[in-house]
Formats: C-alpha cells, sequence, structure tokens
C-alpha cells in the first residue's frame, strides 16, 4: 500500500514536495519530474515513523537508495545492514505507482502554525505546516514569519526607492508583517480541510492594509511570487485566473513549476508561457531583443502552441 501527498515547504513558503510512500521506503520530488528514492534501514516501527519537511533533508534511519530522473532509474550502493532484495523490491514498486500516478498529490499538511493579528488574533500569515497531529510540538516555538529571501526571488525596487537606499521588498514586507503582528507577538495552531478558507488568508498573508503603500508592498511581494504561489491547492477560479496573469513575466519558473499546478484557468495563456520559457532556453541569451526578435519571437511562439499538451 502505496500512501501519495504532497506537503508545503516551511518555512518561509516556496513551493511543494511530493511524498510516495510504502512501508519501508519513500520517493520525493520537487517538481514533479525528478525523484529521490530513500529507504528506512534501522529498526524503527514503520507504522509509528512520521515526515516533517524542515531542512527538506533525509530523516534520522533513511538513507537515499535510487533516483528516478527523466524516467531512468539509477540505483546507489545500499548500506550494508539492510536486505538488497528487499530495498530494490521497495524501489521496484514505487518506480512502478510513479510511471502512473497523477500528479499532484493532495495536500496532506493541514494542521497550520499561524502568526495572529494582533488586534483580534485572526490569522495573518503561515509559518508552518506538518501532517500530523504529533508533529506540532516538535516544532520549535516561533512567532516569527519570514518572506521569502531577496537573494532567493529577486523583486527589483524602483528607482526611487534605489535613490533612497530602500531594503529589498521582501525584507519591507517581513517588516510589515512584524508590526502587524505587534511588540508580542502571538501564533496559534489550526486544523484546516484543504477546500475550506474560513477566514484563512489563501495566499497565506493577509492582502488587506489600511495604507495604500503597504497594500502596495503585499501585492509586489505575491506577484512576484505568482508562480510559487499556482501550486496551492485552494485557490478559487478568480484567484488562479489573477496569479496565472501575475505569473507572465516569469516563464522559466512557470514551466519548472507547471507539474506541480493542480488546475489552469487560461490554459492557452499557459501553453504560450510554457513555450517562451522552452524558447528561451534554446537560444542564447543576449542582453538586448530588437522589436523585430521580439515580433518574430512572437510569430514562432503561435506557431509552436500545438507542441504543448497538458
Amino acid at each position: 500500500m502505496i500512501r501519495a501527498y504532497s506537503q508545503r515547504l516551511l518555512p518561509p513558503y516556496s513551493g511543494m514536495v511530493l511524498i510516495a510512500e510504502s512501508e519501508r521506503a519513500r520517493a520525493q520530488s520537487f517538481d514533479g519530474l525528478n525523484w529521490e528514492i530513500q529507504y528506512l534501514s534501522g529498526n524503527e516501527d514503520s507504522t509509528q515513523r512520521q515526515y516533517r519537511v524542515q531542512g527538506y533533508g533525509l530523516d534520522r534511519g533513511y538513507y537515499q537508495v535510487a533516483s528516478l530522473k527523466n524516467k531512468i532509474l539509477k540505483s546507489f550502493i545500499f548500506p550494508p545492514h539492510v536486505d538488497a532484495d528487499q530495498v530494490s523490491e521497495s524501489i521496484h514498486e514505487l518506480t512502478e505507482f510513479l510511471s502512473t500516478a497523477t500528479l499532484p498529490f493532495p495536500i496532506a499538511d493541514l494542521y497550520e502554525y499561524w502568526l495572529l493579528d494582533r488586534t483580534d488574533d485572526s490569522p495573518l500569515a503561515l509559518i508552518y505546516s506538518c501532517c500530523e497531529a504529533s508533529l506540532m510540538s516538535t516544532f520549535p516555538s516561533k512567532n516569527e514569519w519570514t518572506a521569502l529571501p531577496h537573494s532567493k526571488m529577486r523583486i527589483d525596487n524602483t528607482e526611487q526607492e534605489d535613490a533612497r537606499n530602500e531594503p529589498p521588498v521582501n525584507y519591507r514586507f517581513q517588516r510589515l508583517i512584524a508590526n502587524r503582528a505587534g511588540y508580542n507577538p502571538r501564533a496559534a495552531w489550526f486544523k484546516r480541510e484543504p477546500d475550506k478558507q474560513d477566514g484563512f488568508p489563501t495566499m497565506l498573508v493577509r492582502e488587506d492594509w489600511a495604507e495604500q503603500a503597504h497594500h502596495d508592498l503585499c501585492q509586489r511581494y505575491l506577484i512576484r511570487k505568482a508562480p510559487r504561489l499556482l501550486m496551492l491547492q485552494s485557490l478559487s477560479a478568480e484567484e488562479r485566473s489573477r496569479l496565472e496573469m501575475a505569473a507572465r513575466p516569469y516563464v522559466l519558473e512557470v514551466d519548472q513549476y507547471y507539474p506541480l499546478y493542480p488546475a489552469v484557468n487560461d490554459q492557452q495563456l499557459m501553453n504560450t508561457m510554457r513555450v517562451e520559457a522552452r524558447l528561451r532556453r534554446a537560444s542564447p541569451q543576449t542582453p538586448e531583443k530588437t522589436k523585430k526578435d521580439k515580433d518574430n519571437t512572437i510569430k514562432e511562439l503561435d506557431k509552436s502552441m500545438r507542441i504543448i499538451e497538458n
């Protein structure tokens, strides 16, 4: 019996990990294409083990025994104290499952740790999540939300902001969240079903800001994060449409994360972005494109629309 599920990568939110696990082995992927296969080789009770995403590394007792990249399986050297036949059987079982599995897997990290708004204790920003209630106590008490840093997700300042030596948007938005949480921030665990919002921010942070400048800063952060936010499984059609349009300038990231998108609102737009991403990867990078180059690229995109399927 194989259990297959998705879990958000936190903190800060940066995407999803797909996990397929059998009794003593599991496969995990961060893009739906390349998989790491790991084996629980010790004497741990496999029925009681639990998986927590933090640091994205191997849990104690697990060994990486194979990888599946571009549908090519590569086995590694097994630990000497395990039964090679059992490991091989586990690898075969997982690869057979993945060959026909529908991606992405259903979300499983239903236990969420939220930073609270100081004015009414309403959910302000998501800090942690996990799949089992028993794991909540294993997380550190962290009443602070962190943005995806500028080094991982660049958001350019305006010329005016550069002239004033303003910090990156990511950092300034993180400070906005901290100020809204208050001097003595509070956080709390909640259990939520994936199809129910119940007042929780669908983008994992609150978007209602009294000052226009704060609202604009929030939107700049979310717009830049759109390719990653499209991996969320609880978005409405309207929210997904807004994010797909916001993701238009970031076609390389859209193509990278596409296998983990649970739905697509505008398939034609999505196809256009993915074709453009592939053309960019295939063509040499030049500092500046002429208008004629851009027109030719658009024509080539139109001709290539048919090569991508859902």
